[in-house]
């Protein structure tokens, strides 16, 4: 079985591209697991420190030939602000909740949670449904859990 021995990011190379990989955003942090790629073939990725990967990055096998990560497309929801303080006050709430979230410069993307899209409602923010590739901001706390916190206290 071909063995996955590194990764480098997207854009930084231009490797022979064999195959893809589909996978969610909470599918690629990864340090061992075996893939199944699009064409039904398997190859074990074994890294040494745990990898977190995003769209685009190639996976480089042993025999030489590369293998490219593709982000799954995710229902999520699409928040819109007024403006750029508005942006950043909705981001506050929904990183005091702990949510894995896609912050640009216009926008917000977040899992779907019809609890809190009620929330960004009342807040102000414009709310769409959207399906599309999830890349969440690294939390400066990441763990192999992708990001969720199972702590337990009160965010007053």
């Amino acid at each position: 079985m071909r063995r996955v021995i590194t990764y480098l990011p997207a854009g930084t190379s231009e490797e022979t591209i064999v195959g893809f990989v589909m996978l969610a955003h909470d599918e690629r942090h990864l340090r061992r697991k075996l893939l199944h790629l699009d064409d039904g073939d398997m190859v074990m990725l074994d890294m040494k420190q745990p990898v977190l990967l995003a769209h685009g990055d190639l996976l480089l096998m042993d025999d030489g030939n590369a293998i490219e990560v593709r982000a799954s497309a995710e229902k999520l929801f699409e928040i819109r602000p007024r403006d750029r303080l508005h942006l950043v006050e909705l981001a506050w709430h929904i990183g005091n909740r702990h949510l894995p979230a896609q912050i640009e410069e216009d926008r917000i993307l977040i899992l779907r949670d019809h609890v809190i899209r009620e929330m960004l409602i009342v807040l102000g923010a414009d709310v769409a449904e959207v399906t599309e590739h999830f890349q969440p901001m690294r939390g400066a706390y990441h763990g192999h859990d992708g990001g969720h916190s199972s702590h337990n206290h009160d965010h007053a």
